[in-house]
């Protein structure tokens, strides 16, 4: 009870019925500080600590090299393998760290451009204590793409890293974020559409939502998920933009159009549903069962991932949030199907 919490006698004046829960709700804060100091004493800072895509996953630099760092506590090595090397699943080990991180860092070629070319597809080989070696995307992996249908249905990674000139020119927008967090939003087209394209969203859909009076959208089903049916809810990269409806660039387009227009573009968030996935998912990304996830029931919900938020807001500017399944990511339980007294109840995500 001698925590301190922000405002918190506004809260219970407003809504009476917390009064009997204000010492739980001083002790999550509580956690909250503790977890936030943790972060500045340990992870170098809040700022730092949610752009872990500038340190792991497959990094170009200023000189073209490239810097490859995965975090696999489980794994006994990890290689690089693919188009740049003749697919030679030993010839590029990976360096072991500390605390689980692996590093491999490629020097450009001779003539000075990067070791691995634009889309050249790329996996990340695991080698278990078993001694078995498997393959695995980077979970930090920004682009992969459906193979052909004679080749399967496992997802391929390859590297995005596009000619400057084929990036898009317009000024990106960085001053105009709207930080909005939210389980619902009012009913509009994009729920009601399927479109083909990011192209086509951006010039046929989004002049019709700004004419029907629009302000703010939604875009679902936007990080890679392979399972289509899914529509989004079975994430399989959480960073890569799914490839299904065009590049990241034309992605960077539809959203930079919309602000033009006028719109607020919020991000539906799914990190409670993350797929099961082992070939071109994050389960067992390091050959065991708790890398990403807890292992047996707490493991079927992926971890919150600050640094995937971030990514969305500088990559893509994104203005914010809607997420789904939020229970899963404040509570042990969702409960669902749990029996209090005489009442089931059913968390509604």
């Amino acid at each position: 009870m001698e925590v301190e919490v922000p405002n918190i006698r506004d809260l219970l004046d407003r809504d009476g019925y917390l009064d009997p829960y204000e010492n739980e709700i001083r002790r999550r804060y509580a956690v909250f500080k503790d977890n936030l100091h943790a972060i500045e004493q340990h992870g170098g800072g809040l700022d730092n600590f949610t752009k872990a895509y500038t340190f792991y996953g497959i990094n170009l630099q200023p000189d073209n090299s490239i810097v490859c760092r995965e975090w696999a506590p489980g794994a006994q090595q990890l290689f690089l393998t693919g188009e740049f090397n003749g697919w030679n699943r030993d010839s590029h080990p990976y360096k072991k760290m500390e605390y689980g991180k692996w590093e491999l860092i490629l020097p450009p070629n001779g003539d000075g451009s990067p070791a691995i070319k634009h889309l050249s597809e790329i996996k990340i080989t695991i080698q278990t204590h078993q001694g078995h070696k498997e393959d695995r995307l980077s979970p930090y992996a920004t682009y992969v793409e459906e193979p052909p249908k004679d080749q399967g249905t496992i997802y391929k990674q390859k590297l995005w890293n596009p000619p400057q000139d084929t990036n898009s020119n317009i000024q990106r927008q960085t001053d105009r974020r709207v930080f909005g967090f939210t389980n619902a939003i009012k009913e509009s087209p994009l729920q009601s559409i399927k479109w083909g394209s990011y192209d086509n969203f951006t010039d046929n859909i989004l002049p019709r939502i700004v004419k029907q009076g629009y302000n703010c959208i939604q875009l679902m089903a936007i990080m890679e998920h392979a399972y289509y049916a899914s529509f989004g809810y079975q994430v399989t990269s959480f960073y890569a933009a799914s490839s299904r409806y065009g590049s990241p660039e034309q992605l960077k387009r539809l959203v930079d159009r919309a602000h033009e227009l006028g719109l607020v573009v919020l991000l539906d968030i799914v990190h409670s549903h993350a797929s099961k996935n082992v070939l071109d998912g994050l389960n067992r990304f390091d050959g065991t069962n708790s890398c990403f996830f807890h292992d047996g029931s707490r493991g079927e919900h992926s971890l919150f991932l600050l640094s995937n938020l971030r990514w969305y807001m500088e990559e893509y500017q994104f203005d914010g949030f809607r997420f789904d399944g939020v229970t899963s990511m404040l509570y042990h339980s969702r409960g669902m199907n749990q029996v209090s007294g005489a009442i089931t109840t059913i968390t509604s995500t």
